[in-house]
């Protein structure tokens, strides 16, 4: 208790913590997006437990790591090299999670384009999501953005208990945020094709983080918020144009 009292005392400690805390929220988004978006297609009744269930087994996960944090660490010690390039577990991890939502992300923009049901190999429909499901392919990705960020922390400051806290914070805004922004996403069908083309740069750029192609996250969030900042402005335009057709409706009815 004295040390992390003592350790409190370092203004760098509380910049490093702040810092941490904005970085976990900003990367909590694409996992919370994903969360959202499948749990949406669960019965009304599941939904709000499953988005619970989801984001407390990211906690409990994170943590896990955290303390587990020097074995996370070594994650990135090359295990083999192919193409010149020296391919570490968290490569493969980022691999194969990119890939998994490369896949979730057009399986999903696919039925919503066309939501037949067809033999094709993207049908959605085929199967209906089941609550284990979800919550599998919740823990899934929940692993795969929890080393990168855990990766991330470590290398912005050395004290665990700096990242345990930034951790339980980031968690908290994202169980907060979950059920209002499924509703908002729920009830704005263009927003969901925006948030699962989010999705599927966000599995292209883990991808490509995996055959080390660094990509600036910031280029990947700025482009997010550009969208969405049009995409704000074309609903209050569908708001306005549909206030002056009622408008319009009542001075007729008159």
């Amino acid at each position: 208790m004295e040390n992390l009292i003592t350790l409190f005392q370092d203004p760098a400690v509380w910049i490093a913590l702040l810092t941490l805390i904005v970085m976990e929220v900003v990367l909590g988004i694409d996992n919370l997006l994903f969360i959202s978006i499948l749990t949406n297609k669960l019965p009304e009744h599941q939904r709000a437990r499953a988005r619970r269930i989801g984001i407390g087994l990211a906690l409990i996960l994170r943590l896990v790591l955290l303390s587990a944090v020097a074995w996370i660490v070594q994650l990135t010690t090359p295990i083999f090299t192919l193409f010149d390039h020296g391919f570490s577990w968290k490569d493969i991890i980022l691999i194969a999670g990119g890939t998994f939502l490369i896949w979730k992300a057009t399986k999903e923009i696919h039925h919503t384009v066309d939501p037949e049901p067809t033999p094709d190999l993207f049908d959605s429909q085929a199967v209906s999501l089941t609550f284990t499901a979800a919550i599998s392919q919740i823990l899934l990705l929940d692993l795969v953005f929890s080393i990168d960020s855990i990766i991330t922390a470590v290398g912005m400051t050395p004290h665990v208990p700096i990242m345990v806290i930034a951790v339980i914070v980031a968690v908290t805004v994202m169980l907060l945020a979950a059920n209002p922004l499924a509703r908002f996403i729920e009830i704005n069908p263009t927003i969901v094709m925006l948030a699962l083309g989010f999705l599927l740069m966000i599995g292209m750029t883990l991808v490509a983080e995996g055959f080390g192609v660094h990509v600036p996250k910031g280029y990947i969030y700025a482009a997010m918020a550009f969208s969405g900042a049009i995409e704000g402005l074309n609903m209050l335009s569908r708001k306005s144009k549909r206030k002056q057709r009622e408008a319009l409706a009542a001075a007729q009815a008159d």
